[in-house]
């Protein structure tokens, strides 16, 4: 029987041509990632997404839409990778947060620069979300709104006390 996959989020956040990226370390690797992040038990996809970005930047983010669903495989990997992107704006950057762990810094980075960096990127999926964001494929938050962890992973509904 084949693992069901990892449930994560991500976050396109651009501002003058400018998205949002954390440098961090992986297996002792500097790689360049969307602000992203394991979506936890009993948590949304939007309260995740809000949480994993203000852990990893420092920033405040509000997700205005669904930038895409994508399934990835990494050969070394023993389970593949749901990631629900989201895109929106931050605001409210708390300069003086420690970031979550692993995170080198952030940095506001373009197309090109992330295009010029491709072995260091943590997966295909980090240029591919800024390519559909380009391309302005967005679908609204009411498709997900309703997704908490048990419903995305497929996971039948428990009774909580």
């Amino acid at each position: 029987m084949s693992r069901p996959p990892d449930i994560t989020v991500a976050a396109v956040a651009e501002t003058a041509g400018r998205f949002l990226c954390v440098e961090e370390r992986i297996n002792n690797r500097l790689v360049f990632n969307q602000p992203a992040g394991h979506v936890e038990p009993g948590e949304t996809l939007l309260a995740a997404v809000v949480r994993e970005v203000r852990e990893e930047t420092a920033w405040l983010f509000e997700p205005a839409g669904l930038l895409g669903v994508y399934l990835w495989r990494r050969p070394s990997a023993r389970r593949p990778t749901l990631r629900f992107c989201f895109t929106g704006r931050v605001s409210d950057h708390h300069a003086h947060q420690r970031l979550d762990r692993g995170i080198v810094r952030t940095h506001w980075l373009t197309e090109g620069e992330l295009r010029a960096r491709g072995e260091q990127l943590r997966s295909p999926l980090v240029l591919r979300c800024v390519e559909d964001f380009l391309t302005g494929k967005v679908a609204s938050l009411e498709t997900v709104a309703a997704l908490d962890f048990d419903s995305a992973a497929g996971v039948a509904p428990t009774t909580r006390l």
